[in-house]
């Protein structure tokens, strides 16, 4: 899946260095819902693990080769989000040197038309931190719909309730 800019392309384990520049920022995954990563060898296990699916990809930039970020959906999820039967999860995350640019929106355009080609999902669900409304124009801008909001209590937050902005994409 391309255009003029960007690529999603499955992730490679020569990827792990330069995952590892982009998420050990701590200003990337905790917008995200993860924690920042710790060493190379984290991000090449991420790389074997999380990574390692037919519904994830690492956006490439094409004028460089490098992946700048990642673009997905899990069919098969369990998280405090109102979902319905058949919903898919989505989840994306840039590297900060590219906010601001488009990039997420085309991968996620770029991923959604790759959807809906291939029938993977009848909808989507997806949710962002309220604290990062810029994911949530992302979503906006592709067509998602605000559902409301939910809250998720994770141990990288100290225990405390962080409310969720949740949307919907549907077919």
């Amino acid at each position: 899946m391309e255009n003029e800019r960007i690529r999603l392309r499955p992730w490679r384990e020569s990827d792990a260095e330069t995952l590892f520049k982009y998420a050990s920022d701590p200003d990337v995954g905790p917008r995200a819902g993860w924690a920042p990563h710790q060493n190379m060898e984290e991000s090449l296990e991420i790389i074997r693990t999380v990574f390692h699916n037919d519904t994830t990809w690492a956006i490439e930039l094409k004028t460089t080769g490098e992946p700048i970020g990642c673009m997905g959906y899990i069919p098969k999820f369990e998280l405090p989000i109102p979902a319905r039967r058949g919903d898919a999860l989505v989840g994306y995350w840039i590297a900060k040197p590219y906010w601001n640019q488009g990039i997420c929106t085309e991968a996620l355009q770029l991923m959604l038309d790759h959807i809906r080609e291939t029938r993977a999902a009848p909808s989507l669900i997806s949710g962002h931190f309220v604290e990062n409304p810029a994911s949530g124009r992302v979503m906006e801008k592709c067509g998602f719909i605000a559902t409301g909001e939910t809250y998720i209590d994770e141990s990288q937050y100290e225990g405390k309730d962080k409310p969720i902005r949740v949307l919907r994409f549907l077919f």
